[in-house]
């Protein structure tokens, strides 16, 4: 990528809306877009781990079964790796009103809003969570192991990609891909929850009768059934909230929050990390690390698969592609003003 080329864009962004986050995060990912070293490269580089190299060829692998699947083009996406200085390639700082289990949103120009803000920077990240704590507000940071830019750009594969196993690869992979075939302007949620549920739907595709899908199925269930506890306490609250308002106060609502914590919520995560052998910072068992905003984050992708379940009816995955791309043509002419979650509810 030509630097001088996306200079004057730089300027242009560092006059918007949030002019030095824009312009941070931009130079961000140039920094990336114009570092890494072609796959065939680093798969030939006797310094890199077998270990890393074979996590290689399993997303190179990923990604063509995907493009192929969908018939869609083959593009420079995930043919250089970059290894990064941290575990982490960005972060995520996700806020809520001290009364609220909500989201706060952030909006930018020609993206829309996003009940989060990423970056690059972990120093960033947690300067800007010291404004938003300023404007009275709770937030919660949680590292991020990868990201799509929709296909703006040719997106590199991250070491922090390695963090998974070959299953869970293979579905980041189709996951962050499917970003780039398909996006709804302002509608995160859906946007998180379709792509995964397509992921989810190709793996089986990709590893039809390999065991390690089964056992994958199983870990996965087990994680649905706790994250179904975790959303289920996180709405207790927010009703409990909902009684107080619009009088509740700060004190108080961070009160509830610690009380709920304790008694319901963190004995679910200590069981859970027994079963799952999670340790250290993989168990988030400690009261102090949950309040408003980190249970906002659990509401935020609570799951659609049941809607989207029936949605699909009998289609494979590459129909229901072709099928949701007719709907959204046909949700932009629609003069009701309906969100593309209540278009597609009349299609049920």
């Amino acid at each position: 990528m030509d630097i001088l080329k996306i200079a004057p864009l730089l300027f242009l962004l560092a006059g918007c809306t949030m002019p030095r986050y824009l312009f941070k995060q931009t130079i961000g990912q140039l920094k990336i877009q114009t570092s890494g070293e072609a796959n065939e490269k680093v798969l030939a580089d006797p310094r890199i781990s077998q270990e890393h190299k074979d996590k290689i060829k399993i997303i190179v692998d990923a990604k063509k079964f995907f493009l192929t699947y969908f018939d869609h083009l083959d593009s420079g996406i995930y043919s250089k790796t970059i290894f990064l200085d941290e575990p982490a390639v960005s972060w995520l700082v996700i806020a809520s009103k001290h009364d609220e289990i909500k989201a706060h949103e952030h909006s930018f120009p020609f993206m829309g809003s996003f009940p989060y803000i990423g970056f690059f920077s972990k120093k960033d990240a947690e300067s800007f969570e010291q404004g938003l704590r300023k404007e009275k507000l709770v937030t919660y940071i949680r590292p991020v192991y990868a990201y799509s830019t929709l296909g703006y750009f040719e997106d590199r594969i991250l070491s922090s990609f390695f963090e998974y196993d070959e299953v869970e690869l293979v579905e980041l992979v189709f996951h962050e891909l499917f970003h780039t075939l398909f996006f709804v302007k302002d509608n995160v949620e859906f946007n998180e929850n379709l792509a995964s549920f397509m992921a989810d739907r190709l793996l089986e595709e990709y590893f039809k009768e390999n065991p390690k899908l089964a056992v994958y199925r199983k870990e996965q269930e087990a994680h649905r059934r706790f994250d179904q506890q975790l959303v289920s306490i996180a709405n207790g609250v927010e009703s409990e909230f909902a009684k107080k308002r619009p009088s509740l106060g700060a004190s108080e609502a961070k009160k509830i929050v610690n009380t709920v914590v304790e008694e319901l919520l963190i004995p679910v995560v200590k069981d859970f990390c027994v079963q799952q052998k999670l340790t250290g910072e993989d168990c988030a068992d400690k009261p102090e690390e949950w309040n408003q905003a980190r249970l906002a984050a659990l509401l935020t992708y609570q799951s659609s698969q049941n809607f989207l379940d029936k949605l699909i009816k009998d289609m494979d995955a590459k129909l229901f592609y072709a099928q949701l791309k007719v709907w959204q043509k046909e949700w932009s002419k629609d003069e009701k003003g309906k969100s593309f979650m209540e278009f597609l509810e009349t299609k049920l």
